[in-house]
């Protein structure tokens, strides 16, 4: 016997702004499309944003995979991550087996774009959490899956009955 072939290499896009309960829907989501798309643990790439991103690394975790994170610039942590979910950001990206950083030196939609270009570069797969609807800047979701698309790379959509994105104020 040979040695173990390499995991999948899985990336992720999605929402930021979920509902707890949402958030629990797309947990148990993407574990099921974990294992349903490889019969090993897979290595995951995601930005570690908050909502699917966050979701989606400890899916990886729960399944026995590991992850990379790349980061967009810097200042990403003060910027883009909450006050309340920046512990759980630092947890997250301690547990990473690799951060990568796309050279950027702010945050912003260059630096989110390269970051989302970095990850389509590094992937065999895409898992989406996405409701389908087009998004309102360069690096929103849609424009990460029509990437994918373009690269002819398999991605997955997930948005399962039920899951709605939050408010402001939820």
């Amino acid at each position: 016997m040979g040695p173990d072939p390499a995991p999948l290499r899985v990336g992720i896009t999605g929402h930021i702004h979920l509902t707890p309960a949402t958030e629990r829907l797309i947990a148990d989501a993407l574990r099921v499309e974990l294992r349903r798309i490889s019969d090993r643990p897979v290595h995951g790439v995601t930005c570690l944003a908050a909502g699917a991103d966050q979701i989606f690394a400890r899916a990886v975790l729960a399944t026995g995979g590991t992850y990379e994170v790349i980061l967009p610039a810097p200042d990403y942590r003060s910027v883009a991550i909450g006050p309340d979910s920046r512990d759980a950001f630092d947890e997250l990206l301690r547990l990473a087996t690799r951060v990568v950083h796309t050279g950027h030196r702010r945050s912003g939609t260059a630096a989110y774009v390269a970051a989302n270009r970095e990850l389509l570069r590094r992937i065999q797969r895409l898992v989406a959490v996405w409701d389908g609807e087009p998004g309102c800047h360069a690096a929103a979701t849609d424009r990460t899956v029509d990437g994918a698309r373009q690269r002819g790379i398999p991605t997955t959509i997930l948005w399962p009955t039920g899951a709605r994105r939050a408010t402001a104020t939820e």
